[in-house]
């Protein structure tokens, strides 16, 4: 069974003029082929839709059925161009984005309001990971994009691009309350980390992020310290909390303090720092509008 949009348009015409001469004359053509597309549509559903006498013309129970699906199926016809065009733009459709935990207070928040404002149509997916399991969802094609910290590696090189968004330092993450932290009140103090020799790391497993990895201890190799890793964990928010917990001092990105855990301070180093870089990969052959639309302002935003 094959349903004419013209044959539903017509349809819906006369039901609602209930008037073979007035709906012929609102569709500018004769009354003629009118009736024989009503009745054509008729035989092909197996059932009348109008009853036709001397009084006029009424709607059958099939007809009456018919009419309100009939108005929806014409009423989503004529949107089909504005959701093709809209799809076509990047204006609607679905982004799928991935997120290292310390993007969360620091891009992704800012991001992620300005691109709903632009894009209010766009249903946005977000998956927190590790930066290693984003280069795998990347390559994979389960996400369109992935905020994470380089490197990347070669095979990851030959299909993402990659663009930085966000350069930082390392600040520390000291639990608070420890004798040598104590500064002037009411001052920023930078800490010298050779004082803090002998309390345990709290560090990630290379593999996560090897880039963020070796940073971290080249500032203490700089500094002249060879670090006890007391434990490992692959969120930020983990680490933090172990802070918290007492159990060792962190080297995290800047950004990072904006997350506030009771007994954690922030503090700068004397030291200097490597600047830790955050950026956004994505696959080179990925065509979605979409994806184009988030490209193009997040470059707008650096």
């Amino acid at each position: 069974m094959t349903i004419e949009l013209r044959q539903l348009r017509y349809f819906v015409t006369v039901a609602e003029e209930l008037h073979f001469g007035r709906a012929a004359r609102r569709l500018h053509m004769t009354q003629p082929p009118l009736s024989q597309t009503i009745m054509a549509l008729e035989e092909l559903l197996g059932a009348p839709l109008f009853e036709r006498n001397r009084r006029g013309v009424t709607l059958t129970a099939a007809g009456a059925a018919l009419l309100p699906e009939a108005q929806r199926l014409l009423q989503q016809a004529a949107g089909l161009p504005e959701l093709v065009q809209r799809a076509a733009t990047g204006a609607s459709g679905r982004l799928a984005l991935a997120f290292v935990s310390s993007a969360d207070y620091s891009v992704l928040p800012p991001s992620l309001r300005a691109y709903r404002a632009e894009y209010p149509q766009v249903e946005i997916t977000l998956k927190e990971a590790t930066s290693d399991l984003q280069l795998d969802d990347l390559l994979e094609g389960r996400v369109d994009a992935g905020l994470l910290i380089p490197p990347l590696p070669d095979r990851a090189r030959q299909e993402l691009d990659y663009l930085p968004v966000l350069r930082e330092p390392l600040v520390l993450a000291a639990p608070a309350g420890l004798p040598m932290l104590a500064g002037a009140a009411g001052k920023p103090r930078a800490v010298d980390l050779r004082k803090l020799a002998g309390i345990p790391l709290i560090i990630f497993p290379r593999h996560i992020s090897p880039g963020l990895y070796d940073a971290i201890l080249s500032v203490f190799r700089e500094a002249g310290i060879t670090p006890e890793v007391g434990q490992e964990a692959i969120q930020m928010q983990t680490i933090v909390s172990l802070v918290s917990a007492g159990m060792g001092l962190a080297l995290v990105p800047q950004s990072v303090s904006n997350l506030r855990r009771p007994g954690v301070e922030y503090l700068p180093l004397v030291q200097s720092t490597p600047l830790v870089e955050t950026g956004l990969a994505w696959r080179r052959d990925n065509a979605s509008p979409v994806l184009r639309g988030f490209l193009e302002l997040m470059k707008k935003r650096i």
